[in-house]
């Protein structure tokens, strides 16, 4: 093999590693998926959104809940058999927001049971998903968002508000027409978790649930804990499943040149590190 045959070939390698790689991780997760399935006796399914190098040059994507996403999850769930409960691990920080109700109806339409797995964030859309579960399961630390709707890249909530804020002459066309779209908008949002919550909640708390989750009451990326869930009358567990954070242990970070975060993966408990210092 001469010197030119050597260099195409670390060439031919160096473009096929990112493939091999996905190739190996999706072969992983298979597996593990198949391990909780038999486990739980469910669909499992993973919405995960992180930034994966998935082409040849090595650049990341950012991913959201759009509607190949939906098309997708829609699949999955017509080739469950009703009786089937379905597992969804989640996490996101949202979407689109036709594609995210396709979604979230298609979970209500499912007869059997639908359990939401949020280990780390669910916010915007992904709130919306996991409120359409019949439980919801977060590690102590995970998060989920508030679903107020955005138009133009501003709060509804916060656009309605201008409208009290000045003068009705002095404002501009533009901003009239996205209140009018922001109370729409808000609206319908409501009317989406009134559906969605009225089956597990009394109709009353269902409503005052729904007006606080769209009201502009926090910002979109404030952070709700498992606990504030339970406090508004959701169902939330904590006791997450092994199986669900090893299948995120597969869904990897890009990382070029040195990480941001450092640590010895591996369990720590107290007695191991004390016998170390001897």
């Amino acid at each position: 093999m001469t010197m030119p045959d050597v260099f195409w070939m670390f060439i031919l390698v160096m473009l096929l590693q990112p493939v091999l790689r996905q190739k190996m991780l999706e072969s992983a997760r298979n597996k593990l998926f198949r391990r909780m399935e038999q486990r739980r006796g469910s669909r499992v399914i993973a919405l995960v959104h992180r930034q994966e190098v998935l082409n040849l040059l090595g650049f990341p994507l950012f991913r959201y809940i759009d509607m190949q996403d939906s098309e997708s999850i829609l699949k999955a769930i017509r080739m469950t058999a009703p009786d089937v409960p379905i597992d969804l691990i989640l996490h996101t920080p949202g979407g689109l927001s036709l594609a995210t109700e396709q979604i979230v109806h298609a979970l209500r339409r499912h007869p059997g049971k639908v359990t939401v797995f949020i280990p780390h964030y669910a916010m915007s859309g992904g709130a919306l998903i996991a409120f359409a579960a019949d439980e919801i399961v977060m590690t102590q630390n995970a998060v989920v968002g508030s679903v107020d709707p955005q138009i133009g890249g501003f709060p509804a909530a916060s656009i309605l508000k201008t409208l009290d804020a000045k003068p009705f002459d002095e404002i501009d066309d533009k901003t009239l027409i996205w209140a009018d779209a922001a109370r729409k908008s808000i609206q319908q949002m409501r009317q989406t978790l009134v559906e969605i919550l009225s089956p597990r909640m009394e109709e009353a708390q269902a409503v005052k649930m729904a007006e606080l989750l769209t009201s502009g009451t926090w910002t979109v990326d404030y952070p709700i804990s498992a606990e504030e869930l339970q406090e508004m009358g959701f169902v939330v567990s904590t006791q997450m499943p092994v199986d669900v954070m090893w299948i995120m242990n597969l869904y990897p970070q890009p990382s070029f040149g040195r990480p941001s975060v450092d640590f010895i993966p591996a369990p720590y408990h107290l007695p191991d590190i004390q016998k170390g210092r001897k």
